[in-house]
């Protein structure tokens, strides 16, 4: 079992089917779009308390392991 399995969901009813954090709303994209812009974790966790360490983790855990499996077609 991948580590970010219990935290990373998939749920049509949620955000389009995006991967989300647990039961929050926020995409795996969100957060990865925060640290891309230069957010710190703890910028983040002061924005979003209900976030933790863990869950930005199995966010880049997560987008590593599926662009792992990415392929490219011709």
């Amino acid at each position: 079992m991948k580590k970010y399995n219990r935290i990373i969901r998939i749920s049509a009813s949620k955000r389009f089917g995006k991967p989300c954090i647990r039961d929050t709303r926020i995409s795996v994209s969100d957060v990865l779009g925060w640290l891309g812009s230069g957010m710190s974790f703890e910028d983040i966790l002061a924005d979003y308390p209900e976030l933790t360490k863990e869950d930005i983790r199995a966010c880049l855990l997560f987008a590593s392991d599926r662009e792992r499996k990415l392929q490219v077609s011709e």
